[in-house]
């Protein structure tokens, strides 16, 4: 899979008062009526548990100047989740899901179905409200490295 290219996107979401965010390339565009999007999440990781239960979440496609905030969503650098949204402006549209201020583009979804699939849970969503960013050189992950396009 290291040679499927994927643009880099950070799912995230806010319940309870706990806010989630993770770093995937696993997501797309399923539909244009209504518009959907899914996102492709780890179950191995406890964390993402937030992400299952919230019933909503925001996409936030990400430019080249993202490197940092992508590595950091990632796990890298061990931050807590409050280090990491602290490294970017955050913003509520719709759902209350946290939506990055400076994406290139974000999703902002009412979560519409789940599925499991072995390791991953596939969430779907139906975009609520859009944020367009500028119209900047977009992050790609291919090879086990960052590109841009």
């Amino acid at each position: 899979m290291s040679r499927y290219a994927g643009h880099v996107q950070i799912v995230t979401t806010e319940h309870q008062g706990v806010r989630r965010g993770v770093t995937i390339t696993a997501a797309c565009s399923v539909s244009d009526s209504p518009p959907t999007v899914l996102a492709c999440l780890n179950n191995s990781n406890p964390s993402n548990a937030v992400l299952f239960e919230s019933g909503h979440f925001a996409l936030n496609t990400l430019g080249a100047h993202h490197q940092d905030l992508a590595n950091a969503f990632a796990g890298f650098g061990k931050l807590s989740p409050e280090d990491r949204f602290a490294l970017a402006e955050w913003q509520i549209l719709s759902t209350g899901s946290p939506v990055l201020t400076d994406a290139i583009t974000a999703f902002d979804c009412v979560v519409t179905d789940r599925k499991v699939t072995n390791t991953h849970t596939v969430l779907f969503g139906e975009v609520k409200a859009v944020h367009f960013g500028a119209r900047e050189p977009s992050l790609i992950y291919l090879d086990r490295g960052y590109h841009t396009l």
